[in-house]
């Protein structure tokens, strides 16, 4: 009995001593967080991972231009590393683009490229060629093409999480097909309007190639690479920004702010009409015709941002805009995040007032493979 009471007046003391320890935990988890809130708390900003970066380097160039002339290794990674930041993050970037992909996901993919990269490329052309001085408010063909046919993933399955179902969010696999350079070289180059010897564009596109081969031939090699592309991108804002004075960044600001609109009010529209036109063709019922895909692609991605960069290394000739044209898509990453979802939301909102649903669309999908199912069961 003595042992039994004893027991029983320690008990509080000890729920006590487990309610301060669980407390104590908390508060030092709590403590943690707090120091890591002004990192958490910039990830607000559209683009940020890019574009801080870029500030960042923008304000040493401006101000403080010999800081990065120590020598040795951070010469060579924050002033020199451009061409290897690149190289390798085409590398992750190729590792991610999965060959697997089929059906509704691959054909929407490839219905909402065309019309964003088409437009794109229809547009920094005409303002190329057609324009007075071969640029339009400012803006070069270099800046238009990059930014149109460039969109941001991460910011359309966030987008297509929300609006859309999942053939739309998987969708995200194929459009990964724009990123980088490469679509902007191989417009201005078919033509014309810049010249990349063929060993020089080899050495471009090896790095993707690589990595796409690399990518499907191991699922290891794809997850571990997939965070390659995350965190090579604030190196590379900062090696681009330091390309950059603030004069020209605030110039060319206001610029970039028209394209990130013109990019989200013509590439959006431009995907959902080449969407609907493939729903069309398939004669798809009018209720599951959905085009959320194509206005999520309405953006610009960060890693744009290093387009200039990279083509400036290919051909010279490109080094005397390559700041201005940085800067104009770097407004543009801004823009079209901060406007995108409002768009998004619109064009959910018309389809349901015309009683189109991506719930329905799905549905439809799944009817559609059961019923090709069934004869193939039969037949074996």
């Amino acid at each position: 009995m003595t042992n039994f009471s004893f027991s029983l007046k320690q008990a509080p003391a000890t729920r006590a001593q487990g309610q301060f320890g669980r407390k104590t935990k908390l508060m030092a988890i709590s403590n943690q967080s707090s120091k890591q809130d002004w990192l958490t708390k910039m990830s607000v900003i559209p683009g940020a991972l890019m574009l801080i970066p870029l500030f960042l380097g923008a304000t040493i160039n401006t101000f403080f231009p010999q800081v990065l002339e120590v020598g040795s290794f951070t010469t060579a990674l924050f002033r020199d590393g451009t061409a290897a930041l690149l190289g390798l993050f085409f590398f992750c970037l190729g590792s991610q683009l999965d060959v697997r992909t089929t059906g509704p996901t691959l054909e929407k993919g490839v219905a909402i490229l065309i019309g964003k990269v088409g437009i794109g490329i229809a547009a920094g052309l005409a303002v190329a060629f057609l324009a007075p001085g071969g640029s339009l408010l400012g803006l070069t063909p270099l800046a238009i093409i990059a930014a149109m046919t460039n969109s941001n993933g991460a910011l359309f399955a966030a987008l297509t999480g929300q609006y859309g179902n999942k053939t739309d969010r998987a969708t995200v696999a194929v459009i990964a097909l724009n990123d980088g350079p490469f679509i902007t070289m191989i417009a201005l180059g078919t033509a014309g309007l810049a010249s990349f010897p063929l060993q020089d564009l080899i050495g471009l596109v090896l790095p993707l190639a690589l990595g796409f081969i690399l990518g499907n031939l191991s699922r290891t090699a794809r997850e571990f690479l997939s965070v390659g592309e995350s965190l090579l991108i604030p190196f590379l804002g900062f090696v681009v920004g330091r390309s950059i004075d603030f004069s020209t960044l605030v110039t060319s600001g206001m610029q970039g702010i028209l394209l990130g609109l013109a990019t989200v009010l013509i590439s959006g529209p431009a995907s959902m009409l080449v969407l609907w036109c493939f729903h069309a063709l398939h004669r798809r019922p009018r209720k599951t015709r959905n085009l959320i895909a194509g206005m999520a692609e309405g953006t610009t991605a960060g890693n744009a941002i290093a387009t200039p960069a990279a083509l400036a290394l290919a051909d010279p000739a490109y080094q005397a805009i390559e700041s201005v044209a940085t800067a104009q898509i770097a407004a543009a990453v801004v823009t079209t995040s901060i406007l995108i979802p409002f768009a998004v939301a619109l064009v959910a909102k018309w389809q349901q007032r015309r009683g189109v649903s991506p719930q329905w669309e799905l549905e439809y999908y799944e009817r559609l493979s059961k019923k090709n199912q069934a004869p193939a069961a039969v037949s074996s």
